[in-house]
Parts: C-alpha cells; structure tokens; sequence
C-alpha cells in the first residue's frame, strides 16, 4: 500500500512539474514559408514560462537579400502551422534586434508582465492587460498558431518566416526520469527488507 502511494506520489510530481515547466518551441525561417523567393534563411528557439512571465527569444538569420527592419511574434492564426496574424510581441520590433544587417543574431528575455513586451493592440484584443496576452500567446503556441518572421527593406510584409513548433525532449530524458522511479523504488524495496 506504501508503496503504491509512492509510486502514485511521484508519478504525480512528474507531472505536475512537467505542466509548471518552461515551454520550449523552434522555427525554421526561410522566404518559402513567407511566400518570398529568398535565399535567406534562419532559425529560432522561444521559451515561454507562465510561472515566471517570462519569454526568451533566440534568432540566427543569414543570405537575406535587404537590410532589417524588424523581427517579432505572431499570433494567433486560424488555423496550425498556416496562415498570418498580427503582431502580438513588441513593435515594430523586439528592441535590441540588430536592424540595417543582412545576417545576424538576438538574444533577450522579456518580462511578460511588461505592457512594453507587447503590441499595445495585441494586449487589447485579450482581456486588456499583459496576462491575458500571455495566456492567449501560450494557448497560440501550443496550438501552432505563432509564427517568427523577420523583416527587411525589401519585404515590408516580410522576408522570412517560420511557424514555431514544440521542441521535441530527448528521448533519453523520460527514460532517465523512469531510472530515476525505478532507483528509489529499489531503495525504498531494499531499506524496507533490512529492518
């Protein structure tokens, strides 16, 4: 009985930690996905954590063919992984993006409960204040219904663009995380024969 209440236990620690944990999504950038016929390409790695409000962006981008102008998040489209939308991040662009280049690479964390993380209309279009554009953002994401893009002098609209899509874990890391049970089980198994 002791037993399976531990098992129960830590069965449920694993999931509610996975449900607190930060989001981690990827976007492969490039015209096709933008409808342009660039030759430039990039990549990007965004981290959404609601317990933290706090968003982390990432981007590496070459081969554009005009200068920057901008970069930020859009949310949320009709439909998964189709579609476009609105800016829901910072305009015109994430601040500290590197603008006037054709190759590049940002990095920054925002605070999401920050008006200046967000389109001003973005936050009015979900409740009016910050929280309820996270929350609409995160529900976006996990739906695939955002989307990075960078633009340039040349594409107003933009030049490239990828949908952001969940980053799969390592298969080794639930398998660790099951070792991890089996360990304390047998600890726990052994301990009990001893007394």
């Amino acid at each position: 009985m002791k037993l399976s209440l531990l098992v129960f236990g830590i069965a449920l620690w694993l999931g509610s930690a996975a449900v607190a944990a930060p989001i981690t999504y990827v976007a492969t950038l490039n015209g096709p996905n933008e409808g342009t016929a660039s030759p430039g390409i990039g990549s990007g790695l965004v981290i959404i954590d609601t317990t933290a409000n706090t968003l982390f962006v990432m981007e590496s981008f070459s081969g554009l063919v005009a200068p920057t102008t901008a970069s930020h998040i859009h949310c949320c489209t009709g439909t998964p992984l189709t579609g476009t939308a609105g800016v829901a991040t910072q305009l015109p662009s994430f601040s500290l993006f590197p603008l006037s280049v054709f190759s590049g690479s940002f990095m920054q964390t925002f605070d999401l409960t920050m008006g200046s993380s967000w389109n001003p209309a973005f936050i009015s279009a979900n409740g009016g204040t910050p929280a309820g554009a996270e929350a609409t953002l995160a529900a976006g994401l996990a739906a695939g219904d955002a989307y990075l893009n960078i633009h340039t002098t040349q594409f107003p609209g933009g030049e490239i663009e990828g949908f952001l899509t969940p980053q799969v874990p390592e298969p080794g890391t639930f398998g660790l995380a099951l070792f991890g049970v089996a360990g304390l089980l047998a600890w726990r198994r052994r301990n009990r024969q001893t007394r």
